[in-house]
């Protein structure tokens, strides 16, 4: 899941009141960085008085931006605490990726030769992230993405030329693909619950919901649904008039969307202004902003989008709740983290815990140990288990999906905005707050 432009009508980037950030510009660049541990000694190497270096890559002008950068220094400063990596004080470097594929290399190739980071985390769109794997893998620096769905990140990259990638991981969303194999889980639920059989199609014509629009339609009908009604929408569409009345005469029971780069404000309102006979259903990126439901005078009501740590409406794992509240104590906006910012909080604590089996951050010379170390991995995060997958699957060093005793994917959830302005998850069963409500005009 990922979003490039023109996604956050309901963001502000401003207004963080009450928030000590610490804050400094790094001279001559763009980057904001925050030192997050007092003085530090900058003569020797990591571990012996020296620093490690995290640098995240986000689009601030976006809210799943903004709640990357703020989850990260919560993770610094829970790591800088603790008595740092390996005794050594870690700084954050924080740079605006603008979700664009020229500023995002460009970026990262500073964040390694300007601010000699040590670890990068984050990208939003995955056309953004693939203007930073070049970079990375002539360098070799270890990279977490922690925004970017589609599947191609790793099986063009990682599985194609391991030894040039293999410095690259996901700690999540978990990939499109799988994604997609989740959506057709979810619409078994939805016909036990509703007795919904009929679905739509919509998507963005990007490159995270290529799988999607390959995929589902045919895991739907295989489970024996019937797809009504296909279509790839362009970024930014203006004009819904069309989109909406293909829709009405198709006259699905539910339509499966999948939009970052569209907000579908005329959507969700002709949905509610004119009750038209359908759920809808599936990833709405912009739906995640905590404010969307206000800035929506209610038209939100009933639709669900899928995002990891379900906005921390259910405990999916013990540090959930506790890691939003943290979060809530100490920034005003966004409101809640983003997935980004559940993903990015457990990428740096996954990657504190390797550096430290590894015995070294210095992936120049022990690049080999630190992705040995990472591939080690079994942590208990805020969004769910990290697990990565190995060098010789389909999705090497991907996020591994996980699964319930009926084989279902389980780290992939869904939440539904309520009448009332609430977040309820919905949907998977182990952590459902609440039953996934219809429209009431459905009947």
């Amino acid at each position: 899941m990922d979003n490039d432009s023109n996604t956050h009508g309901a963001e502000s980037t401003d207004g963080r009141t009450g928030v000590d950030r610490r804050r400094f510009l790094a001279a001559g660049t763009g980057a904001v960085a925050t030192s997050v541990a007092g003085c530090l000694d900058l003569s020797g190497e990591a571990g012996a008085g020296g620093e490690v270096t995290i640098g995240v890559l986000a689009p601030l002008g976006q809210d799943q931006g903004v709640g990357a950068e703020n989850a990260a220094e919560m993770a610094v400063d829970e790591i800088n605490d603790d008595g740092g990596i390996d005794g050594a004080d870690v700084e954050l470097v924080v740079v605006d990726t603008l979700s664009d594929p020229g500023e995002t290399q460009d970026e990262t190739e500073r964040l390694i030769e300007v601010e000699n980071a040590d670890l990068l985390v984050g990208t939003f769109s995955s056309e953004a992230t693939q203007g930073a794997l070049e970079t990375i893998g002539e360098y070799g620096i270890p990279f977490i993405i922690t925004g970017s769905a589609a599947p191609s990140l790793v099986t063009d990259f990682v599985a194609d030329d391991y030894e040039q990638y293999k410095s690259v991981f996901r700690s999540g969303p978990i990939n499109s693909n799988l994604q997609a194999e989740a959506m057709g889980d979810y619409a078994e639920y939805l016909e036990e619950r509703h007795g919904w059989e009929e679905f739509a199609f919509l998507a963005d014509n990007a490159a995270w919901t290529e799988p999607f629009a390959e995929n589902l339609p045919d895991i739907l009908e295989d489970r024996g649904y019937e797809v009504v009604h296909e279509d790839r929408l362009q970024p930014g569409l203006d004009d819904w008039s069309s989109v909406i009345g293909d829709l009405q005469n198709a006259a699905p029971d539910a339509v499966f969307r999948f939009f970052a780069h569209n907000i579908a404000t005329e959507l969700l309102g002709a949905w509610h202004q004119q009750e038209l006979d359908f759920g809808i259903e599936g990833i709405h990126v912009a739906s995640m902003t905590p404010d969307f439901f206000e800035v929506m005078e209610g038209a939100a009501s009933f639709e669900t989008t899928s995002q990891s740590g379900a906005a921390g409406a259910t405990a999916i794992t013990e540090h959930t709740q506790d890691f939003v509240e943290r979060y809530q104590e100490e920034y005003d906006e966004p409101a809640l983290p983003m997935y980004m910012g559940f993903n990015t909080y457990d990428a740096i604590h996954v990657y504190h815990e390797a550096v430290e089996r590894a015995g070294t951050t210095n992936w120049e010379s022990d690049l080999d140990d630190i992705v040995d170390a990472m591939l080690e991995t079994e942590y208990t995060g805020t969004a769910g288990t990290v697990e990565f997958y190995g060098p010789d699957s389909d999705y090497p060093h991907d996020l591994q999906e996980t699964r319930d005793e009926d084989d279902v994917i389980s780290n992939f959830p869904v939440t539904q905005w309520t009448p009332e302005g609430e977040i309820e998850c919905v949907y998977p069963e182990a952590h459902r707050t609440a039953d996934h409500q219809a429209p009431p005009w459905m009947g």
